[in-house]
């Protein structure tokens, strides 16, 4: 009774191990979830007293389905700014969620029998969203530290798209200018489209963000996604954006108008506060993040387990294969040590051997995780 196409996507692991792990708190057991990708950290004040404002103002109506001008005009204002990228404020749409700009994205540049490069292991929405589309993915092989091999080895004439994504989910790696060069000249030879998300931009350590979508000829190219989600800790606000090329964002908003209408109307408001207003909560999050990393790495490191140390977000992807692999090892740790994580082969072919493991939790808390696995490994 359902659609081939819809009944050959599988459900999301991460939304489902994170299922699982709240079904076993609410049963009284004390499972540190490690598996989903949300910041543990509040809304900051000032941009949920904007929401709230918002609401008192009586902004609870239809919009046009790319958003208010307010939202869309600062966002091209901080992607011309912190990203370099020049865009009108016409060509930005805002959206329910990074998820959904990524999705119809994907439906814009995508057709049946395309081939869209995914590079190495990638976030588990990537893959349904390609497939969906009519089109495939193909795999671009990785290094150990999770950066592309072989790019160009990877393309076939079916190649179509290049997703980026850096810093990367699940693994951390973070591309830097040279890897991004070489994906730009193979998108200018090959006469490709490039997806780049950057919902982790902000949660990076030590070196800073680099958007292809700034580099001369990618214009036309490029469609760049980010979001509030992760750096302004507004996961269930659910409010992104993309912007990109005149005649990919006409069929984009095609799509949102027959599908979402538009992004909530007071939480468009709440966006505008979290990009104009002050910054410094970004700072402290990404801060305690950086510890938290050192200590996750370190802690892992000491009880026998193989983890890179991952350039941004706030994810440690660690090699597990000395331990069954990913899969086993993540049914021994939430069924032994009451430890939730997601296995590494949902992010595709490349992750089998490891573990996705978050450290959006307190320190306390990645402690008595790390505890934990020790005893049960002893």
């Amino acid at each position: 009774m359902v659609s081939e196409r819809l009944a050959s996507i599988s459900e999301s692991t991460t939304m489902k191990i994170s299922a699982m792990a709240k079904k076993l708190n609410a049963a009284g057991l004390d499972v540190i979830d490690l598996g989903v990708g949300e910041p543990d950290f509040d809304t900051p004040k000032n941009i949920c007293d904007a929401a709230i404002k918002s609401l008192q103002r009586g902004d609870t109506r239809y919009l046009p389905t790319s958003g208010i001008p307010e939202l869309r005009a600062a966002i091209a204002e901080k992607l011309y700014a912190e990203n370099g990228i020049e865009v009108s404020a016409d060509l930005v749409s805002v959206v329910p969620g990074a998820k959904m700009a990524i999705f119809a994205a994907v439906q814009a540049l995508l057709e049946e029998g395309d081939e869209c490069l995914l590079i190495g292991p990638s976030w588990v929405s990537y893959e349904p969203c390609i497939s969906f589309a009519g089109a495939r993915v193909r795999w671009a092989e990785v290094d150990g530290d999770f950066k592309p091999v072989d790019l160009a080895g990877s393309l076939t004439p079916k190649t179509k798209m290049i997703l980026v994504n850096s810093p990367s989910n699940p693994t951390g790696a973070v591309f830097d200018r040279k890897i991004l060069e070489e994906i730009r000249d193979l998108a200018v030879d090959h006469d490709l489209s490039v997806l780049s998300d950057e919902i982790y931009e902000k949660i990076i350590y030590g070196t800073d963000h680099i958007s292809i979508g700034s580099f001369p000829g990618m214009e036309e190219r490029t469609v760049t996604v980010n979001g509030f989600s992760k750096c302004y800790a507004m996961t269930g606000w659910r409010l992104g954006y993309l912007a990109g090329p005149q005649e990919v964002m006409m069929w984009v908003n095609r799509i949102l108008s027959h599908s979402v209408s538009h992004a909530t109307t007071f939480v468009q408001w709440a966006g505008v506060e979290a990009l104009k207003g002050p910054q410094e909560s970004i700072d402290a999050m990404v801060a305690e993040f950086h510890e938290r990393r050192d200590l996750l790495v370190s802690g892992l490191r000491k009880i026998g387990i193989r983890c890179s140390v991952p350039g941004g977000a706030f994810y440690v992807f660690p090699d597990v294969s000395d331990f069954g692999g990913g899969d086993l090892f993540t049914e021994r740790i939430l069924s032994e040590a009451m430890v939730a994580a997601t296995p590494g082969s949902a992010f595709g072919p490349g992750g089998v051997d490891h573990v996705r493991i978050s450290y959006a939790a307190s320190k306390a808390r990645l402690t008595e995780a790390l505890a934990r696995i020790e005893k049960m490994l002893g």
